[in-house]
C-alpha cells in the first residue's frame, strides 16, 4: 500500500530540465525535471557519492556533477551499464504539495 509523504512544495519544484536535491527523512532525494515530468530518485551516484540533484540534465539523463555518470530519473539504471540502479520513488502532486512514496 503506498505511504506518501510530504517533499516539498510544487513552487520548489526544479524549473525545466534540470533537477534539485530535497531532504526526506534520513535521505536525500534527488527531483528531474525532463521536459515537464517530474521523477525522484536516490541523490547518491553509486559511482563515488555524487550529489545528484546537484547534477544537470543531459539526453533525458541526470548527470552526476563529480564524474559524468549518467542515471535515467524514470529507471534509475545508469546509462552505462543497466546493472547499476538507484532506488526511483513514486510521485504525486495534491494541492500543491509533492508526495513522494518511499516504499
Amino acid at each position: 500500500m503506498p505511504n506518501f509523504t510530504k517533499l516539498t512544495t510544487q513552487s520548489e519544484l526544479p524549473a525545466a530540465d534540470t533537477a534539485k536535491e530535497f531532504p526526506c527523512g534520513d535521505k536525500m532525494i534527488c527531483v528531474a525535471n525532463v521536459n515537464g515530468t517530474y521523477s525522484a530518485m536516490d541523490n547518491v551516484c553509486l559511482h563515488r557519492g555524487g550529489p545528484l540533484g546537484e547534477g544537470m540534465i543531459e539526453n533525458g539523463k541526470v548527470v552526476c556533477p563529480w564524474h559524468g555518470w549518467a542515471w535515467d530519473p524514470k529507471t534509475g539504471e545508469a546509462a552505462h551499464n543497466a546493472s547499476a540502479k538507484v532506488a526511483v520513488y513514486p510521485v504525486k502532486i495534491e494541492n500543491g504539495d509533492v508526495m513522494i512514496d518511499l516504499v
